[in-house]
């Protein structure tokens, strides 16, 4: 069995929900097996990024037993002579070593966690963000529920939503707009609107839900501090990405001066950033499979992690094909805490027969490889057309420490 086409696929969820655009990959072999897989957040148009697949593929697959998952790895790391981390090139390979891994499940008959390390975990706790009642989770039309990102109150009425849902974990960031900038000071207005907003959340939920607090790394240190232990009498899970993902010493700091664990991980790539995370003393890594340089990489993350006492929680902010990968390496992972789920109608329309869930886990598949089939008539009824939008964008305005009024109209 030889690794012979590639093709790609881009397509916009109408919502905006998990991207504003996915790169499918296709993969088939000489005996007719096919893979699917995504890639996550290539920096550039997606057309661009569906050529940056054909390419590698082209250059350092095509032609291969899909079996030597390892040495197409170390090709594609160290191509154009870099043999480092970069998120563009470990976005490309990871799309398409997901979908040989689709492969090899379907060839050996097996879900794909049977091959890396078998099934842990019969149920996987998911959690999910705070979005609108018009992307509500059991894919019907809701009414607007407010600003559920900076209005407190709206917060924590649709954190009630969902625990009624059958989440038991829900999070919110609500710092943002979050600049190119770099770390920078809060201002009060910015603390004390995220104090307010975690405070009526629990408020709400009591000891029903697990609150998770994302802040995309726009802080500096000292203002990570400052707001953690504002939040800390409110018990969070987890304090995210605090500072911005090239400082992890910065990160560290804040992990040493709060009870809060502070996890990251959704802008790194790799075994050896991950390694940096946890030598700093982040204690739940928050790989995204279609970034981390695909699932045997990922789960070597888990492994890692291990030797930490810490645990992952995998990332996702994408299509269902990276979410069903990342729900394999968990499956399989003893220190896997909790998976990013989106839950919205045009990811259960996409597939076939959508993921499975009940109250809040997802069930493992039984079925072969991934476990999902795409529906390609939903997906070419919603193409990508050149030029777009990048699948993530940053506000591009910089903002200070003294910017209640510039935040108050940004947010607007």
């Amino acid at each position: 069995m030889k690794l012979q086409d590639v093709s790609t696929r881009v397509t916009v969820p109408p919502n905006g929900i998990g991207g504003s655009f996915w790169v499918i990959v296709k993969v088939a072999t000489d005996d007719g097996i096919e893979g699917i897989g995504e890639c996550y957040g290539i920096p550039f148009s997606g057309d661009v990024a569906s050529r940056m697949v054909e390419d590698t593929f082209e250059r350092f697959v095509a032609g291969e037993d899909p079996h030597d998952v390892e040495t197409l790895f170390r090709r594609v790391y160290s191509a154009g002579f870099t043999q480092r981390p970069d998120v563009s090139t470990m976005g490309v390979f990871s799309g398409i070593e997901i979908a040989i891994w689709d492969i090899l499940g379907k060839a050996a008959g097996q879900p794909i966690y049977k091959l890396v390390g078998g099934k842990f975990h019969d149920r996987i706790r998911t959690y999910t963000y705070l979005y609108p009642k018009s992307v509500s989770p059991d894919g019907t039309p809701g009414e607007d529920s407010g600003d559920v990102y900076h209005d407190g109150d709206a917060a924590a009425e649709r954190a009630l939503d969902y625990v009624e849902m059958g989440f038991t974990a829900i999070k919110q960031d609500p710092a943002g707009p979050y600049s190119f900038q770099g770390g920078r000071e809060l201002s009060l207005h910015e603390l004390a609107r995220s104090e307010y907003s975690v405070r009526r959340i629990r408020e709400a939920v009591g000891d029903r839900a697990d609150i998770l607090l994302g802040t995309h790394g726009q802080m500096t240190t000292s203002s990570a501090i400052r707001l953690a232990r504002r939040l800390e009498p409110y018990d969070p899970l987890w304090f995210e990405e605090p500072c911005p993902p090239d400082q992890m010493d910065a990160i560290g700091k804040v992990a040493r001066a709060t009870s809060i664990p502070v996890a990251t991980g959704e802008r790194l790539t790799t075994k050896a950033e991950f390694h940096q995370a946890l030598k700093a003393g982040v204690s739940i890594l928050q790989p995204d499979v279609g970034r981390s340089g695909g699932i045997w990489e990922t789960r070597k993350i888990a492994t890692i992690a291990e030797l930490y006492n810490a645990q992952i929680a995998p990332h996702i902010y994408c299509g269902p094909i990276a979410h069903a990968a990342a729900a394999h390496v968990s499956f399989s992972s003893p220190n896997f805490l909790i998976l990013e789920t989106i839950r919205s109608r045009f990811h259960d329309a996409i597939l076939k027969k959508p993921l499975r869930w009940e109250q809040g886990y997802l069930i493992a598949p039984t079925e072969p490889g991934l476990g999902i089939e795409l529906d390609e008539r939903i997906v070419l009824d919603h193409p990508y057309t050149t030029g777009g939008r990048l699948h993530l964008e940053m506000c591009q305005t910089p903002l200070g420490s003294d910017n209640a009024k510039i935040i108050t109209e940004l947010d607007r």
